[in-house]
Protein backbone atom coordinates (compact mmCIF):
# COMPACT_ATOMS: atom_id res chain seq x y z
CA UNK A 1 0.00 0.00 0.00
CA UNK A 2 1.17 3.64 -0.65
CA UNK A 3 0.58 6.35 0.53
CA UNK A 4 1.21 10.58 -0.12
CA UNK A 5 0.78 13.38 2.58
CA UNK A 6 1.74 16.58 3.31
CA UNK A 7 2.44 18.54 6.72
CA UNK A 8 4.32 15.80 8.58
CA UNK A 9 7.07 18.07 10.84
CA UNK A 10 4.88 17.64 14.02
CA UNK A 11 1.44 17.19 15.41
CA UNK A 12 -0.99 15.53 13.44
CA UNK A 13 0.72 15.26 10.34
CA UNK A 14 3.67 13.15 12.07
CA UNK A 15 1.11 11.32 13.94
CA UNK A 16 -0.39 10.25 10.52
CA UNK A 17 2.72 9.20 8.89
CA UNK A 18 4.19 7.09 12.16
CA UNK A 19 0.22 5.33 11.92
CA UNK A 20 0.96 4.96 8.37
CA UNK A 21 3.94 3.26 8.74
CA UNK A 22 2.43 1.09 11.49
CA UNK A 23 -0.03 -0.88 9.42
CA UNK A 24 2.09 -1.47 6.02
CA UNK A 25 2.21 1.59 4.17
CA UNK A 26 5.13 2.81 2.25
CA UNK A 27 4.81 6.90 2.76
CA UNK A 28 5.76 9.60 0.66
CA UNK A 29 5.79 12.85 2.41
CA UNK A 30 6.43 16.23 1.51
CA UNK A 31 6.76 18.90 4.30
CA UNK A 32 9.30 21.23 5.60
CA UNK A 33 10.65 19.19 8.07
CA UNK A 34 11.09 15.67 8.40
CA UNK A 35 10.97 15.01 12.17
CA UNK A 36 13.90 12.87 13.42
CA UNK A 37 12.01 9.83 13.79
CA UNK A 38 11.05 9.35 10.61
CA UNK A 39 14.55 10.29 8.82
CA UNK A 40 14.78 6.92 6.79
CA UNK A 41 11.36 5.91 7.03
CA UNK A 42 9.83 7.77 4.45
CA UNK A 43 10.51 8.79 0.74
CA UNK A 44 10.64 12.81 1.56
CA UNK A 45 10.90 15.69 -0.52
CA UNK A 46 11.36 19.08 1.32
CA UNK A 47 9.07 21.54 0.05
CA UNK A 48 7.28 24.51 1.63
CA UNK A 49 3.89 24.89 0.87
CA UNK A 50 3.80 29.10 0.60
CA UNK A 51 6.40 29.13 -2.23
CA UNK A 52 3.64 27.93 -4.98
CA UNK A 53 5.72 27.60 -7.88
CA UNK A 54 7.72 25.02 -6.26
CA UNK A 55 5.59 22.78 -5.45
CA UNK A 56 4.25 20.65 -8.76
CA UNK A 57 8.05 20.38 -9.52
CA UNK A 58 8.71 18.63 -6.38
CA UNK A 59 5.38 16.67 -6.74
CA UNK A 60 6.58 15.29 -10.17
CA UNK A 61 10.28 14.54 -8.29
CA UNK A 62 8.58 12.48 -5.58
CA UNK A 63 6.20 10.41 -6.97
CA UNK A 64 8.19 10.03 -10.40
CA UNK A 65 8.42 6.59 -10.07
CA UNK A 66 5.03 5.62 -7.93
CA UNK A 67 2.80 3.82 -10.36
CA UNK A 68 -0.47 3.74 -7.85
CA UNK A 69 -1.44 5.48 -4.49
CA UNK A 70 -4.01 3.79 -2.32
CA UNK A 71 -4.30 7.13 -0.17
CA UNK A 72 -3.51 10.71 -0.34
CA UNK A 73 -3.69 12.72 2.76
CA UNK A 74 -3.98 16.61 2.28
CA UNK A 75 -2.72 17.63 5.75
CA UNK A 76 -0.63 20.47 5.89
CA UNK A 77 -2.14 24.27 6.82
CA UNK A 78 -1.74 26.60 9.24
CA UNK A 79 -4.15 28.75 11.59
CA UNK A 80 -3.05 32.31 10.54
CA UNK A 81 -3.01 35.40 13.14
CA UNK A 82 -6.26 34.52 15.53
CA UNK A 83 -8.32 37.57 16.02
CA UNK A 84 -11.33 39.78 14.53
CA UNK A 85 -10.91 39.79 10.80
CA UNK A 86 -10.98 43.23 10.41
CA UNK A 87 -7.96 43.36 12.45
CA UNK A 88 -6.09 40.74 10.08
CA UNK A 89 -3.97 42.05 6.99
CA UNK A 90 -4.76 41.12 3.79
CA UNK A 91 -1.36 39.81 3.12
CA UNK A 92 -2.06 37.68 6.46
CA UNK A 93 -5.02 35.90 5.04
CA UNK A 94 -3.37 35.70 1.52
CA UNK A 95 -0.34 33.64 3.22
CA UNK A 96 -3.07 31.08 4.98
CA UNK A 97 -5.12 30.82 1.98
CA UNK A 98 -2.16 30.01 -0.56
CA UNK A 99 -0.92 26.81 1.94
CA UNK A 100 -4.65 26.29 2.68
CA UNK A 101 -6.41 25.84 -0.20
CA UNK A 102 -3.96 27.05 -3.92
CA UNK A 103 -0.66 24.74 -2.54
CA UNK A 104 -3.87 22.19 -2.38
CA UNK A 105 -4.81 22.91 -6.16
CA UNK A 106 -0.84 22.85 -7.06
CA UNK A 107 -0.93 19.77 -5.92
CA UNK A 108 -4.12 17.61 -7.05
CA UNK A 109 -3.28 19.52 -11.03
CA UNK A 110 0.35 17.64 -10.62
CA UNK A 111 -1.42 14.26 -9.33
CA UNK A 112 -3.45 14.77 -12.33
CA UNK A 113 -1.00 15.25 -14.43
CA UNK A 114 1.00 12.47 -13.54
CA UNK A 115 -1.83 9.77 -14.35
CA UNK A 116 -1.17 7.97 -11.25
CA UNK A 117 -4.65 6.19 -10.43
CA UNK A 118 -5.64 7.00 -6.91
CA UNK A 119 -8.51 5.02 -5.12
CA UNK A 120 -8.88 7.42 -1.72
CA UNK A 121 -8.14 11.48 -1.62
CA UNK A 122 -8.77 12.93 2.18
CA UNK A 123 -8.06 16.54 2.82
CA UNK A 124 -8.07 17.52 6.44
CA UNK A 125 -10.47 20.18 6.49
CA UNK A 126 -11.96 21.72 9.99
CA UNK A 127 -15.57 22.42 11.52
CA UNK A 128 -14.20 26.06 11.47
CA UNK A 129 -14.92 25.75 7.86
CA UNK A 130 -19.04 25.90 8.68
CA UNK A 131 -19.14 27.48 12.58
CA UNK A 132 -17.14 30.69 11.62
CA UNK A 133 -16.62 31.38 15.21
CA UNK A 134 -15.43 35.01 16.05
CA UNK A 135 -11.29 35.03 15.67
CA UNK A 136 -11.09 31.80 13.16
CA UNK A 137 -11.01 34.53 9.91
CA UNK A 138 -8.98 33.58 7.57
CA UNK A 139 -8.46 29.86 8.84
CA UNK A 140 -12.50 29.49 8.85
CA UNK A 141 -12.48 31.30 5.05
CA UNK A 142 -10.03 28.76 4.23
CA UNK A 143 -11.24 25.56 4.98
CA UNK A 144 -14.75 26.68 3.49
CA UNK A 145 -12.85 26.72 0.38
CA UNK A 146 -10.28 23.44 0.64
CA UNK A 147 -13.94 21.81 1.47
CA UNK A 148 -15.49 23.55 -2.20
CA UNK A 149 -11.96 22.79 -3.73
CA UNK A 150 -12.35 19.16 -3.20
CA UNK A 151 -15.80 18.96 -4.04
CA UNK A 152 -14.75 20.55 -7.95
CA UNK A 153 -12.17 18.04 -7.90
CA UNK A 154 -14.46 15.12 -7.15
CA UNK A 155 -16.27 16.17 -10.22
CA UNK A 156 -12.99 15.80 -12.35
CA UNK A 157 -11.09 12.96 -10.65
CA UNK A 158 -13.77 10.58 -11.12
CA UNK A 159 -11.99 7.27 -10.34
CA UNK A 160 -10.91 8.63 -7.00
CA UNK A 161 -12.86 9.00 -4.12
CA UNK A 162 -12.41 12.45 -2.17
CA UNK A 163 -13.42 13.77 1.19
CA UNK A 164 -12.83 17.07 3.47
CA UNK A 165 -12.59 15.68 6.82
CA UNK A 166 -12.87 17.72 10.47
CA UNK A 167 -10.92 15.04 12.60
CA UNK A 168 -12.46 17.24 15.79
CA UNK A 169 -10.40 18.43 18.36
CA UNK A 170 -6.15 17.42 18.30
CA UNK A 171 -3.98 18.54 20.89
CA UNK A 172 -1.86 20.06 18.58
CA UNK A 173 0.42 23.41 18.65
CA UNK A 174 -2.52 25.12 16.29
CA UNK A 175 -4.84 24.43 19.19
CA UNK A 176 -2.74 25.13 21.90
CA UNK A 177 -2.51 28.63 20.24
CA UNK A 178 -6.29 29.13 20.06
CA UNK A 179 -6.40 27.94 23.59
CA UNK A 180 -4.32 31.42 24.74
CA UNK A 181 -6.87 33.81 23.17
CA UNK A 182 -9.53 36.05 24.63
CA UNK A 183 -12.41 33.43 26.01
CA UNK A 184 -14.71 36.42 26.90
CA UNK A 185 -14.01 38.09 23.34
CA UNK A 186 -14.16 35.15 21.55
CA UNK A 187 -16.83 32.64 22.91
CA UNK A 188 -15.27 29.79 20.96
CA UNK A 189 -12.68 29.68 23.01
CA UNK A 190 -13.83 28.34 25.72
CA UNK A 191 -15.67 26.08 24.25
CA UNK A 192 -12.78 24.46 23.01
CA UNK A 193 -11.81 24.34 26.74
CA UNK A 194 -14.15 22.51 27.70
CA UNK A 195 -14.75 19.72 25.34
CA UNK A 196 -12.75 16.11 25.16
CA UNK A 197 -9.62 16.12 22.98
CA UNK A 198 -7.53 13.83 21.61
CA UNK A 199 -3.66 13.66 20.96
CA UNK A 200 -2.27 13.70 17.62
CA UNK A 201 -1.33 9.76 18.00
CA UNK A 202 -4.78 9.00 19.07
CA UNK A 203 -6.16 11.22 16.48
CA UNK A 204 -4.03 9.19 13.92
CA UNK A 205 -5.98 6.00 14.73
CA UNK A 206 -9.21 6.86 14.65
CA UNK A 207 -8.60 8.57 11.07
CA UNK A 208 -7.23 5.57 9.66
CA UNK A 209 -10.08 3.31 10.85
CA UNK A 210 -12.18 5.94 9.74
CA UNK A 211 -10.78 6.26 5.97
CA UNK A 212 -12.45 3.09 4.79
CA UNK A 213 -15.70 4.50 6.23
CA UNK A 214 -15.62 7.60 3.84
CA UNK A 215 -16.96 5.58 0.85
CA UNK A 216 -20.10 5.35 2.25
CA UNK A 217 -20.33 9.02 1.75
CA UNK A 218 -20.71 10.94 -1.93
CA UNK A 219 -17.05 11.90 -2.96
CA UNK A 220 -16.71 15.35 -2.65
CA UNK A 221 -18.27 15.07 0.45
CA UNK A 222 -17.30 17.18 3.81
CA UNK A 223 -17.57 14.85 6.86
CA UNK A 224 -17.21 15.38 10.39
CA UNK A 225 -15.37 12.63 12.62
CA UNK A 226 -17.48 13.57 15.35
CA UNK A 227 -20.46 12.64 13.65
CA UNK A 228 -20.15 9.45 12.17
Amino acid sequence: MKLFITGIGSGLGKALAEEALSRGYEVYAMSRHLPEGLRGKVRFKRCDLLELEKVYPAVVELLANVDSLDLVILNAGILGKFGDTHDVPLYEMERVMDINVWANKVILDALIDLNIPIRQIVGISSGAAVNCNRGWNAYSISKAALNCLLKLYAREMEGTHITALAPGLVLTPMLEEVMKQDEDRYPSVSRIKESPKRTPEEAARLLFDTFPRLFEFDSGSFVDVRKI
